[in-house]
């Protein structure tokens, strides 16, 4: 491991969480990709497995906030483990319902329940901004990290819920994903010297960290970027299908993330000394431009590589993006802040699998990269629109006033 990683966790405990939110992080891989392969195994239609998908990932931004919210007012351990309870009896409906073979609108109602799951992500990252404040540099490579063991988890994730699913049974990808859930949660919630401390005070007098002109920018770019990523997973797995090599898609999918992986490992090294928002709004347009290859694509190699050169603007972006939600949202509210962004993905991602999986069954699965394309163009017009948001000053005032709020709630405790 390259030093500047290495020193990130000489921070006692860090390890211990860092591990804990990698396996409470792999459903967010495999449970929406797993959910469109046991559908399409068990009824062939990819039109509702997309559905399926996007009610997952809709009710996942619905609920991810306003959980992230009372993790901030409450603690992590008090509000993670019932919400964690509650999407692991979801995924239990859902999969009894599939195999079962229940009526459609059973399917939608528990997909829509594993929207419980917390942004474990935010979690972890709220940990490494606690440990390393006032540390940019530190900051900066931890959020590489957590950039990095997100791939790792697209890389894995995938192929084990589409392998499991395809060669064992039809459920096994979801219900594998399920069982990482709730390890990765209790584990990461009984380290209890890293959590953060709550603010209950802060989070009662302030609205929702969605009032930030910065975070909106954000968010809304995110809806576009998760359209992407939504329309990728789904027309994947269908072209790898027309292709007569269905598993593949798993490996597809990898190679995109590896992609991403290794270029999030690269730029936690740099500290690069430009505008965070500067490099964001560039990220943000590779990523659209790296899209148009897709419609060439004729092959599965072809795909591989083309998703591989893609997935080298993911992890940059997302970790600045991480460091301007650090900037613009009070350190009381941080948490909701990064959920906020998981938000933004996961209304993207509900509309690109619908969307993609509209288009393949009407025209194919070829003709449906054009979903990624499109959403591409759309986020890099949001980024433009929105760069003056995040070029301008944060007001000191915010901060101060959330200081102050931190030094009471610390000096309550106290006493």
């Amino acid at each position: 491991m390259p030093s500047p990683y290495r020193a990130i966790f000489a921070a006692p405990g860090s390890k211990g969480f860092s591990t804990a939110g990698f396996l409470g992080r792999m459903p967010l891989s495999m449970m929406g990709i797993g959910v469109v392969t046991m559908v399409s195994q068990i009824t062939g239609r990819y039109g509702l497995a997309g559905a399926l998908a996007a009610t997952l990932a809709m009710a996942a931004a619905v609920f991810g906030p306003q959980i992230s919210r009372l993790v901030d007012r409450y603690g992590q351990r008090r509000v993670l483990r019932p919400a964690t309870l509650v999407s692991v009896a979801a995924v239990t409906g859902l999969l009894v319902c599939a195999q079962q073979r229940w009526p459609d609108w059973t399917l939608f109602v528990f997909a829509a329940g594993v929207g419980c799951v917390p942004s474990v992500g935010a979690m972890t990252r709220a940990r490494w901004a606690d440990i390393y404040r006032g540390s940019p540099r530190e900051l900066h490579t931890a959020y590489a990290w957590e950039s990095i063991i997100d791939e790792v988890c697209f890389i894995f994730g995938p192929i084990i819920s589409i392998g499991l699913s395809t060669a064992w049974f039809p459920e096994a990808g979801p219900l594998l994903a399920g069982v990482f859930l709730a390890i990765g949660v209790f584990w990461l919630t009984a380290q209890r010297a890293t959590e953060p401390l709550p603010h209950p005070k802060s989070a009662q007098s302030r609205g929702s960290a969605l009032r930030s002109p910065g975070l909106q920018v954000l968010v809304i770019t995110f809806v576009a970027t998760g359209t992407i990523f939504g329309a990728v997973d789904v027309v994947t797995v269908a072209f790898a299908e027309e292709q007569g090599h269905k598993a593949a898609a798993s490996l597809v999918l990898a190679v995109y993330a590896l992609g991403s992986c290794l270029a999030g490992a690269v730029f936690g090294l740099m500290h690069l000394k430009g505008r965070p928002s500067t490099t964001w709004l560039v990220g943000v347009c590779v990523m659209a431009v790296s899209m148009i290859p897709l419609q060439l694509a004729g092959s599965l190699p072809f795909l591989a590589v083309a998703l591989f050169v893609a997935g080298l603007s993911v992890a940059p972006t997302m970790v600045t993006t991480m460091a301007l939600v650090e900037q613009h949202v009070p350190r009381a509210e941080l948490t909701e802040g990064m959920s906020w962004t998981g938000t933004g993905l996961a209304v993207g991602v509900a509309l690109g699998s619908s969307a993609a999986g509209w288009v393949v069954d009407t025209s194919g699965a070829e003709a449906a990269y054009v979903v990624p394309v499109v959403a591409g163009a759309l986020a890099a017009a949001v980024a433009f629109l929105g760069y003056r948001r995040l070029s301008k000053p944060v007001p000191t005032g915010g901060r101060g006033e959330d200081e102050r709020h931190l030094r009471t709630d610390d000096d309550e405790r106290v006493a």
